[in-house]
């Protein structure tokens, strides 16, 4: 599969309300002068065409990076399902990716390896594994599974682990670049990653 066609589109979730910031927009919150979402969409970038910023504050701002910025369906702020749902019912792709906004280590080569997991095993879903436990913000997954979530959504749940596990889903190993998983979740957090990357 040509990572460039039509068939896979990206979004970067950057739709939370990030209480441990005293509700901070973190997609905007600078590292090393740079907004956090800038370096998760410079590596998006450079495999896929058709990214989506999923955004629920400040969409003018996200706009100004110049991708299409959506707001989830709901008003209540309902988590990470929203702003994939959101995503698939704009996309004609037949895969999404998503990675979340907080994330500034994760490379072009880790999303690339989230696709080629999904596609060559073929899979609904597949979620990154840090070799103790997965992360369910990061995962490829199949478009045509827009219903189940939209119904799952509709019941009232919000957890991602339990729609994913209604469907053929298998976790892709990261265990050998753990690392990448760090997100920021406090300022402290922040200034540590500040301190120790070359970002």
């Amino acid at each position: 599969m040509n990572p460039k066609q039509n068939a896979v589109a990206g979004v970067i979730l950057a739709g939370g309300l990030a209480r441990r910031m005293n509700n901070a927009d973190k997609g905007l919150v600078t590292l090393n002068n740079k907004p956090l979402i800038s370096y998760v969409l410079s590596e998006l970038s450079a495999l896929l065409d058709e990214i989506y910023i999923s955004a629920n504050r400040n969409v003018n701002t996200y706009a100004q990076f110049g991708y299409p910025v959506i707001t989830d369906l709901s008003t209540d702020f309902s988590g990470p399902l929203a702003g994939i749902l959101s995503a698939m019912s704009v996309t004609h792709a037949d895969v999404l990716i998503v990675v979340p906004c907080d994330s500034p280590l994760i490379k072009t080569e880790h999303i690339q390896q989230l696709l080629d997991s999904v596609v060559t095993r073929n899979l609904d879903i597949t979620v990154a594994f840090d070799g103790e436990r997965i992360h369910p913000v990061f995962l490829a997954v199949k478009t045509s599974l827009k219903q189940s979530l939209e119904s799952f959504l509709e019941n009232g749940e919000r957890k991602v682990e339990l729609w994913l596990k209604q469907h053929n889903w298998a976790s892709t190993d990261f265990s050998k670049n753990n690392e990448i998983f760090t997100n920021i979740n406090t300022y402290e957090e922040l200034s540590v990653l500040e301190s120790f990357s070359n970002l």
